[in-house]
């Protein structure tokens, strides 16, 4: 696991194939998928979560899995002024979940205005983001993914 702030970094021993974003929220878990290339985020759904259980650590993994992923990046939630939340700590926590029960890099990218890019992007194409919670999730994976990928550049 890597905690890339800005983003992610080709590296040497980096595997090819797609990658699967998170945008890890409280209610549910944006996805977004990477092309073969590693160049496109394309949105992926969204998982939905419990309240008061445990993190869907293995239906994450089931579905990066259906996916094609062989790489992780998190959003990992900071504050407005870059420090960790409350949230960051079970993020890093399924980080290293992730990466122990299937060997995959899983990085860790500042997820900070994804959700509000998100919502931007549903409003300027005349839609309401109140009536499609699951989708902008899954834009914010995709915004937090596209920045990623050209980070890595």
């Amino acid at each position: 696991m890597t905690d890339k702030g800005g983003g992610r970094r080709k590296e040497e021993g980096d595997s090819p194939g797609r990658i699967v974003a998170v945008d890890w929220g409280d209610k549910r878990i944006g996805l977004a998928v990477s092309d073969p290339l590693r160049m496109i985020a394309s949105p992926a759904g969204f998982l939905l979560r419990r309240p008061r259980k445990r993190p869907p650590v293995a239906r994450l993994i089931a579905r990066a899995q259906e996916l094609g992923a062989t790489a992780l990046v998190l959003g990992l939630p900071l504050d407005g002024n870059g420090n960790e939340t409350p949230r960051s700590a079970e993020v890093r926590v399924v980080a290293a979940e992730v990466t122990k029960r299937t060997g995959w890099r899983v990085d860790l990218v500042d997820e900070r205005y994804t959700t509000a890019a998100a919502r931007r992007a549903v409003h300027a194409l005349g839609g309401r983001p109140s009536d499609r919670p699951g989708e902008i999730d899954a834009l914010a994976a995709t915004v937090l993914l596209q920045h990623a990928l050209g980070l890595a550049r």
